[in-house]
């Protein structure tokens, strides 16, 4: 090991540039490692969400309940290792990536957090990636204890490294690079006052390959490269040639003339930071017309090439064209990155920050378990991102056609026979004839609705038998078909404990109505919706239907409400006293479609939204008195399912479907294997119900018999529970 105290002369920095070049050949003559793309559950699935700054527990969860289920393929997870503790700045996000040991211990939770978070998303189909922090330790101004309460100094990492395992380049007063067109001093000097790590020297080399070997051996799928840039090509491969197994390698690379990312494309793929640059201009100055020559515009091609929008450094240095601040317009970004082939598509979730250098939500250091909307942005939910991972995974390895662009702000392209996809970033409507390419049929636009057992809770869109559609895409939205979320006729059983299937019309006269409000509460309060009809109390607030708060802060109810039905409604919050605060808009008003079996309206407390509001002021809560008009019906069973498979209630009365599969009742699997969901039930009615299972493809699993009864009461409480197990 050499330690570099003195700048080098001209002779000596010219033996070393000849030393380099000669190990660059070596490395082009080299064998190539090949780094593995299979999933853990072998399908299309490469869709890489990074999770900035998630705790242990909280990835885990959402493993389960959401990126599984939805189809993604990776998690990226923050720094796992010991890093410096810097309560004096606040915390900052960066002081993770300041390495002080390689336990397995940080303000997102220890080791055996971590060991149990990679086996719950595998669990889940969910490979996790590990942002590997390898080119440096600690920053000089950092010295102190680390995240495991080890003692370290910028050069003294006891029992892990001492100065001589640092470079020491000798310039520019500081060790700093200074000149970033010079290659050797991007290699050799410090980024940013870090401890550069002498990763040509076997020892420091045998450190780090033990350290990443060690969390492929709790499970770990593969790296996220940090400042790969910095580190020699022949240092990178001998790091990697000692990995256990085939790990898929992705490297932080910022390209610039004297880096051109393809150098790196040899041992792994590769971030593309032009893919940003390109999209993020196209869709936030809405000029997207030209994104059908994606592939020109970048510096790697596309099967070396991991593409992102924002990432958490472009969101603070200002490189970032659009970050979760431009809403609609970020999400609209990201879905496009899911629809259009090119490269490995890596989804940013954000926490929210106005300053720059702030770290997560936390508490004393410590990270908050995620709590989507209170701090922590969570963009990879949003219905147009997330449903969009189906869609890529569905056309995985199919070409772009029928290529549309009659304005600048507005593309449209299909994938194959599979899907289509459109975007509009006018203002206003876009209503024409598409040529999609795809099989005659009806299918949800996964784009703004949701597809699950053959049917769609908003937009579905008819295709012909020459593959036209005729639609209207909405200003500022998207619209996304494919084969996989093609609407079929629903089974209609007879009364019977395990009725016979029989073809049904897709159109139902009755609607599964889904209410989502996310709502904050205060400890005690649970949030319910209230309206103007009777299956939402008649504005009576003992009446109103509880909602459940399985995925908090969102509250959720599904309510059976006649096709047609034009309502008023809001949402208050009780607590156990009786207590009830109302929003303060004006009433929220809507009229149940027609045409369709279910529907979704996904709001937030006190905000109106895309809800026409009605001039009326808030009903005040009335007395209530014993007797009950409607119920709040909650079920839970203990149920488990293979992949795909969702649980829904069903039964003999309307607001449970009237035994019709494709109206029955969807249940949440936030409690895994335990299945919750609450539904408004009539009082004073007695009925007959089952669980049921049904997968992506529509088909059906009933329970055996015989038919569950119940009885809904007709005085307070006004409430009924059933907690079942699957038989």
């Amino acid at each position: 090991m050499t330690t570099r105290t003195r700048p080098f002369t001209a002779a000596a920095l010219s033996l070393l540039l000849a030393a380099l070049l000669a190990a660059f050949a070596g490395w082009q003559s080299a064998p190539r490692l090949t780094p593995a793309k299979a999933d853990a559950n072998p399908s299309a699935r490469d869709v890489i969400v990074h999770l900035f700054e998630w705790p242990w527990a909280s990835i885990a969860n959402e493993c389960t309940t959401v990126l599984g289920p939805k189809g993604f393929g990776a998690v990226q997870v923050s720094p796992p290792q010991e890093h410096v503790v810097l309560s004096g700045s606040g915390y900052p996000w960066w002081q993770d990536y300041q390495p002080v040991s390689y336990q397995l211990i940080s303000r997102r939770g220890d080791r055996a957090a971590f060991a149990s978070m990679v086996s719950t998303c595998h669990a889940a189909g969910v490979k996790i990636y590990v942002d590997a922090v390898i080119n440096h330790m600690a920053g000089g101004a950092s010295t102190g204890i680390g995240s495991a309460g080890s003692t370290y100094s910028h050069y003294a990492y006891p029992n892990l490294y001492s100065s001589a395992d640092f470079h020491h380049c000798g310039r520019n007063g500081n060790d700093d690079i200074a000149n970033w067109g010079d290659r050797w001093e991007v290699f050799n000097c410090e980024l940013v006052d870090l401890s550069d790590l002498a990763t040509e020297t076997s020892y420091v080399r045998g450190k780090l390959t033990a350290y990443l070997n060690d969390l492929i051996s709790i499970g770990v799928d593969g790296f996220r490269v940090d400042a790969a840039k910095h580190i020699p090509v022949a240092d990178l491969q001998a790091i990697y040639g000692g990995l256990t197994g085939n790990p898929y390698i992705y490297q932080e690379v910022i390209e610039d003339t004297a880096f051109p990312p393809s150098e790196y494309a040899g041992l792994g793929d590769v971030t593309e930071f032009r893919y940003g640059d390109v999209v993020g201009n196209a869709f936030r100055d809405a000029n997207l017309s030209n994104l059908n020559n994606l592939a020109s515009q970048m510096a790697l091609g596309s099967g070396d090439a991991v593409n992102f929008v924002d990432n958490h450094d472009t969101q603070r240095n200002g490189r970032a064209r659009l970050t979760y601040k431009n809403g609609q317009t970020h999400a609209l970004a990201a879905a496009f990155s899911l629809a259009y082939p090119y490269g490995t598509p890596a989804l940013m979730s954000s926490f929210t920050f106005s300053n720059n250098e702030a770290g997560p939500p936390s508490t004393n250091g410590t990270t908050n378990q995620v709590v989507c909307g209170s701090g922590w942005e969570c963009e990879h939910r949003k219905t147009t991102v997330a449903n969009l991972v189906a869609f890529h995974n569905a056309v995985s390895g199919t070409a772009v056609t029928n290529w549309t662009s009659p304005a600048a702000n507005r593309i449209a392209f299909g994938r194959g026979a599979t899907g289509f996809a459109a975007f509009n970033r006018d203002s206003a409507a876009w209503s024409t004839t598409f040529s999609t390419g795809l099989p005659a049929g009806t299918y949800c636009n996964v784009a703004v609705a949701n597809f699950s057992g053959g049917t769609c809770s908003g937009a579905t869109v008819s295709v012909n038998g020459s593959g036209q559609a005729t639609v209207s895409v909405a200003g500022d939205t998207a619209l996304a078909i494919y084969t996989g979320a093609r609407v079929t006729g629903t089974p209609s059983p007879t009364a019977s404990a395990s009725p016979n299937p029989s073809p049904t019309s897709t159109a139902c006269s009755s609607v599964a109505v889904t209410f989502e409000s996310n709502t904050t509460t205060a400890t005690g309060q649970n949030v319910y919706v209230a309206g103007s009809i009777a299956a939402l109390g008649s504005w009576n607030t003992g009446s109103a239907v509880a909602m459940s708060g399985a995925a908090y802060p969102v509250w959720r109810v599904t309510v059976n409400l006649a096709a047609g039905t034009s309502f008023e409604y809001k949402y208050i919050k009780k607590d156990g006293s009786g207590n009830v605060t109302w929003e303060s808009i004006a009433n929220r008003s809507r009229t149940v479609p027609t045409g369709v079996c279910a529907v979704t309206y996904s709001e937030t407390w006190n905000v109106t939204g895309g809800t026409t509001p009605s001039p009326s002021v808030s009903p005040s809560p009335s007395p209530t008195g014993a007797n009950c008009s409607t119920v709040a019906g909650s079920f839970a069973v203990n149920a488990t399912t293979t992949w795909g498979q969702n649980v829904y209630v069903i039964g003999s009365i309307p607001a449970l479907g009237s035994w019709n599969t494709g109206s029955a009742v969807a249940l949440s699997s936030a409690s895994y294997p335990v299945w919750t969901g609450s539904v408004s039930l009539p009082a004073g009615t007695a009925f007959t119900y089952k669980y049921i299972k049904k997968d992506g493809s529509g088909n059906v699993t009933w329970e055996s018999d015989p038919n569950r009864s119940a009885t809904t009461p007709t005085t307070a409480p006004c409430t009924l529970t059933r907690s079942d197990t699957w038989r």
